[in-house]
C-alpha cells in the first residue's frame, strides 16, 4: 500500500530540482548557428533589472516560450535569447540613495533575475546573454551613433524641450504622459537646451509604407497607433509677407480656406516669435512665455483650454485678399509642429474661432455650411464661398477641386506649393544623466564637433563617481568630472571637452535583437551574413505600452542599417504578440493599492509549471489576466493528474497504438491537429483546454476497458507530454522519462496525426436547464435536432429539474453540441 501512495505522489519541488540542472548541463536550448535546419527566431522584449521577477514577467515569458518550444518540436533551429535593458534612471536614483555606483545595483539585480528566469524554465540560450550597460555592448551603441552622425541623421540644435524637474533630464514627447514624466509622475515643464536628435522624420514615409509588410501579423491597434503618431497629412506650404521684410511659411491641410484667413499665430516659445516681435511688445512676449513654462504640450492642445495670446506688433499680408492680418504669439500652436506658425481661419477651424472671438477678430466663412448646421466653425464638406479675387475664384467648387486650383495659383505667384507634413518629430536622444551610453562627440573650440575616433571606442563611464556625485543638478553629472570631460581634440590636439550627455535608453533597445546573433563580437556590431539568415525576428513578444516608442525606434534603426548595407531586411519583427496585463481584482497590481501578488510566493506554493499553465490558460495572450479569477491550485491538480498518466502506463515503449481504443486514439489525433491550427492562431489557452480534455479521456480509459496496458493510453500520454512541454516543461520532462524515453522532450519531433482518425463519429452534447449545466450526452455528430431534444429530455436528471421547476416552457437545440431547457 505504501508503494502505491509513493507512486501517485506528484512532487513539483523534486521535479524542478531534477530537471533544472539537467537543461543547463545538457545545453538543451543552446542554438547552433551552423545547424542547417530551417530557422526560427523568437525574441522577448528584454526586461529592466529593477528587482526580482514579478507577475508581469511570469505572463510575458510563459507566453513567449510557447512558440519557441513549439517551433523546436516542429524541427526548426530555434534562436530564443535573453538579455537586460540595463541602463536607466532607476539604477542611478538607487545609487544616489545608497551612496553607490549604478553598476552595483544593476548587476546585483540582473543576477537575481537571471536565477529566477532559469528557475522559470524558459527555453532560452543563456550563452547569448547580453546587458546594454556592458562596455562591449555600448561600444557598438556609440559606433551606431557615429554612423548616423556621418549620414546627417544625428544632429544638435537649440530648442524648447520637455524637462522633468525631478529627474532633472529632458524627455521625448513620447515620454510625457498626460503632462507628466512617465517615469516619476512629476509635471513636465519647458526648458531651452541644446540637444541631440536623430532625424527619424527623414524616414516618415518609409515607416508608413513598410507597414504593408506587417498587416495581418501585427495587432491592428499597434499599426493604427503608429500611423497616428507619424501623422502624415497632405496639404500646402503658404508664404505670408510680414512687416519688417520677413516671409513666414505655414503648413495647412486646407489651402482652399486661405481667403478666410483673418489673423496669424505663431508658437510663443518658437524662435520665430522672437524674430517677429517689435521692441514695444517684447516685454509682453517674455512675460507670456514665463507663464507657459509650466504648461505641457498636452494641456496646450486641449480643446477646452481658454485661448490666450500676445500681439507681436506686426502684421502679415494674406496673399489672396491683400488684407493685413495681426500676428499673435499663442499657446495652442506648438513650436515643433509644421513651421510653428498657423494662419487663423476662424470660419473653418474651431480653435481659430475661439481665438478670434477672444480677441475680437474678423470671422469669414469660406465653406458653405450644411443646411442643418448649428454651431460656430464649420469643418465639414461643402462648396467654397467668399473665395474670389480679381484673378481667381473658388466659389462653388467642392473642397478637393478648390484645393488643387488654389495651390496651382499660389505656386504661379511664388506664394505656395503642395507639400506633405508629419506629426512625427525628430527623436530627442540626449539625456542629462549619468547611467547611459556617453555620446561619442568631442567639442573643440577650433574644430567644432569632432566624432570620437572608432579605435577610441567605447567612451566609458567613470567608475569613481557614486552617491551624491550623481545627483541631478540641471546638467549631466558627468560635467562635474573634469578629468573625464577634459580631452585632447582628435583633429588638432588642442584642449577640448567631451559631450557630457548620455543617450536615451531607447537607443540601446533599438538594435539589441540583432546583437543577439553574436553578442560577444569585438570586431563588428554583428555579422551581416548571419543576421540576414536569422532576421527579421519571426515572433516578437512584449507589452503594448511599447507600441509607439520602442517599436517605432527599432523600425527606424533597422531601415538605417538597411541603407548602410548591413542588413537585407527593412522591418525588424515579422510578427508581434502583445500580452495583456496581470491584474488583481480588476485593477493593475500596485503596492499602494495593496493588491500586489508576490511571484516568488506563488512559485513556492504551487510550482513553476502551475503558475505558467495558469498564465497561459487564463485567457487569450492579448487579454488581461485577473489573478483573483484564476486558480494555480487547480492547475497544480491538473498537472498531477497528467503526470500520473505517464506513471500508470504499462504498455512497452514502441508498442503499436493501432490496436488501442479507437475513441481515445481519435481524440489524441484530433488534439494534435487542433493544436497545430490553434498555435498558429495564437490561441494558446484553447490548446491547454484541448489538453485537459485529452488527459480526462485517457484517465477514463485507464479506469475502464483495457486499462493502463492499452496502447492508445500510451499514445495519449506521450502526446500529452509533448504538448504539455509548451507550458509546463518540468512536468512534461518527467512524464517523458516515466514513459521510458530519454530526455529531453523539448527536442523530440512533433507528433504526426492520421487523417483517418480525425473523422469524429460521436460528440459530447451539453444539456442545460435555464442556462446551467445539468448533464451531458454522447451522441452521433450527425444527430438531428429532434433526436437530440428527445434524448436530452429523457435523461433522469433533466426530468427531475423539469418537474421541480414547473415543466418545460421552451427547448433551445443547437445540434449536436447543446440543449437548453427553459422551465417555469
Amino acid at each position: 500500500m505504501s508503494e502505491i501512495v509513493e507512486k501517485q505522489s506528484y512532487d513539483f519541488r523534486a521535479i524542478e530540482a531534477k530537471w533544472l540542472p539537467f537543461w543547463e548541463q545538457d545545453g538543451t536550448f543552446v542554438t547552433n548557428t551552423a545547424d542547417s535546419r530551417p530557422k526560427k527566431y523568437v525574441c522577448d522584449m528584454f526586461p529592466y533589472p529593477s528587482g526580482d521577477l514579478h507577475m508581469g514577467h511570469a505572463e510575458a515569458f510563459a507566453i513567449g516560450d510557447v512558440p519557441a518550444r513549439y517551433w523546436r518540436l516542429r524541427g526548426y533551429n530555434v534562436l530564443h535569447p535573453i538579455g537586460w535593458d540595463s541602463f536607466g534612471l532607476p539604477a542611478e536614483n538607487a545609487a544616489i540613495k545608497n551612496n553607490a555606483h549604478p553598476a552595483e545595483w544593476t548587476y546585483n539585480n540582473i543576477e537575481t533575475q537571471a536565477e529566477s528566469f532559469k528557475r522559470y524554465g524558459i527555453s532560452v540560450d543563456w550563452t547569448r546573454r547580453l546587458h546594454t550597460s556592458d562596455e562591449l555592448y555600448y561600444r557598438w551603441t556609440q559606433w551606431l551613433f557615429l554612423r548616423l552622425y556621418e549620414r546627417g541623421l544625428a544632429y544638435r540644435r537649440n530648442s524648447p524641450v520637455n524637462w522633468c524637474p525631478s529627474c532633472q533630464t529632458v524627455l521625448a514627447n513620447e515620454q510625457v504622459v498626460s503632462g507628466a514624466c512617465e517615469r516619476c509622475g512629476t509635471p513636465v515643464t519647458k526648458k531651452a537646451l541644446n540637444q541631440w536628435y536623430f532625424k527619424i522624420t527623414d524616414y516618415a514615409d518609409r515607416l508608413l509604407e513598410d507597414m504593408a509588410q506587417l498587416e495581418g501579423t501585427w495587432p491592428e491597434r499597434v499599426l493604427a497607433m503608429q500611423r497616428n503618431w507619424i501623422g502624415r497629412s497632405e496639404g500646402a506650404h503658404l508664404d505670408f509677407p510680414v512687416d519688417g521684410g520677413h516671409t513666414v511659411t505655414v503648413f495647412t491641410t486646407r489651402p482652399d480656406t486661405v481667403f478666410g484667413a483673418t489673423f496669424f499665430v505663431v508658437a510663443a516659445d518658437a524662435e520665430l516669435a522672437t524674430e517677429l516681435v517689435t521692441d514695444e511688445q517684447s516685454g509682453e512676449l517674455e512675460a507670456y512665455r514665463e507663464q507657459l513654462k509650466s504648461v505641457s504640450d498636452i494641456e496646450r492642445q486641449a480643446t477646452d483650454r481658454k485661448k490666450t495670446g500676445v500681439f507681436l506688433g506686426v502684421y502679415a499680408t494674406n496673399p489672396t485678399t491683400g488684407a493685413r492680418m495681426p500676428v499673435y504669439a499663442t499657446d495652442y500652436v506648438l513650436a515643433d509642429y509644421g513651421t510653428g506658425a498657423v494662419m487663423g481661419v476662424p470660419g473653418q477651424d474651431q480653435r481659430d474661432w475661439e481665438f478670434a472671438t477672444a480677441f475680437d477678430l474678423p470671422i469669414v466663412r469660406t465653406v458653405q455650411p450644411a443646411a442643418d448646421f448649428e454651431g460656430e466653425a464649420y469643418t465639414g464638406e461643402g462648396p467654397a464661398i467668399n473665395s474670389a479675387n480679381a484673378e481667381i475664384s473658388l466659389d462653388g467648387m467642392e473642397v478637393e477641386e478648390a484645393k488643387a486650383k488654389i495651390i496651382d495659383w499660389l505656386d504661379s505667384k511664388g506664394a505656395g506649393r503642395a507639400t506633405v507634413n508629419y506629426r512625427l518629430r525628430d527623436w530627442l536622444v540626449s539625456r542629462q544623466r549619468f547611467w547611459g551610453a556617453p555620446i561619442p562627440i568631442i567639442h573643440c573650440p577650433d574644430c567644432g564637433e569632432v566624432p570620437v575616433p572608432e579605435d577610441q571606442l567605447p567612451v566609458t563611464l567613470p567608475t569613481d563617481m557614486r552617491g551624491e556625485q550623481l545627483a541631478p543638478k540641471g546638467q549631466s553629472p558627468l560635467a562635474s568630472n573634469t578629468d573625464w570631460v577634459s580631452v585632447g581634440c582628435p583633429v588638432c590636439g588642442k584642449p577640448a571637452t567631451r559631450d557630457t550627455d548620455t543617450m536615451d535608453t531607447f537607443v540601446d533597445s533599438s538594435w539589441y535583437y540583432i546583437r543577439y546573433i553574436d553578442p560577444k563580437s569585438t570586431s563588428e556590431i554583428f555579422p551581416t551574413e548571419q543576421a540576414n539568415q536569422w532576421l527579421p525576428v519571426d515572433q516578437y513578444v512584449g507589452g503594448v505600452e511599447h507600441a509607439i516608442l520602442h517599436l517605432l525606434y527599432s523600425r527606424f534603426i533597422t531601415k538605417v542599417l538597411y541603407d548602410m548595407d548591413l542588413v537585407s531586411f527593412t522591418e525588424p519583427f515579422k510578427a508581434l504578440l502583445n500580452q495583456g496585463q496581470v491584474l488583481n481584482g480588476g485593477k493593475a497590481m500596485s503596492k499602494s493599492l495593496g493588491n500586489g501578488v508576490d511571484l516568488g510566493e506563488q512559485l513556492e506554493a504551487y510550482g513553476v509549471d502551475a503558475v505558467r499553465l495558469t498564465m497561459v490558460f487564463a485567457s487569450p495572450p492579448e487579454d488581461d489576466v485577473d489573478w483573483a479569477d484564476v486558480s494555480p491550485a487547480a492547475s497544480q491538480k491538473f498537472l498531477a493528474r497528467a503526470w500520473r498518466l505517464a506513471q500508470d502506463v504499462t504498455s512497452a515503449r514502441g508498442t503499436d497504438p493501432a490496436a488501442g481504443a479507437s475513441g481515445l486514439r481519435s481524440l489524441t489525433h484530433r488534439s494534435i491537429a487542433d493544436a497545430e491550427s490553434l498555435l498558429g492562431a495564437q490561441k494558446y489557452n484553447v490548446v491547454v483546454a484541448r489538453l485537459m480534455e485529452l488527459v480526462n479521456a485517457a484517465r477514463k480509459e485507464i479506469d475502464s476497458g483495457a486499462g493502463p496496458a492499452d496502447p492508445a493510453v500510451r499514445e495519449a500520454a506521450e502526446v500529452t507530454a509533448q504538448l504539455l512541454s509548451l507550458v509546463a516543461p518540468y512536468t512534461a520532462e518527467d512524464m517523458w522519462q516515466l514513459l521510458g524515453h530519454e530526455a529531453s522532450v523539448a527536442n523530440t519531433a512533433w507528433p504526426a496525426y492520421e487523417e483517418a482518425l480525425l473523422v469524429q463519429e460521436t460528440i459530447t452534447a451539453v444539456v442545460q436547464v435555464k442556462g446551467k449545466l445539468r448533464d451531458k450526452l454522447e451522441v452521433p455528430v450527425d444527430i438531428t435536432e429532434a433526436d437530440l431534444e428527445a434524448q436530452a429530455l429523457a435523461l433522469p436528471k433533466i426530468q427531475r429539474y423539469i418537474a421541480d421547476d414547473g415543466g418545460v416552457r421552451k427547448v433551445i437545440v443547437r445540434a449536436p453540441k447543446l440543449v437548453n431547457v427553459v422551465t417555469g
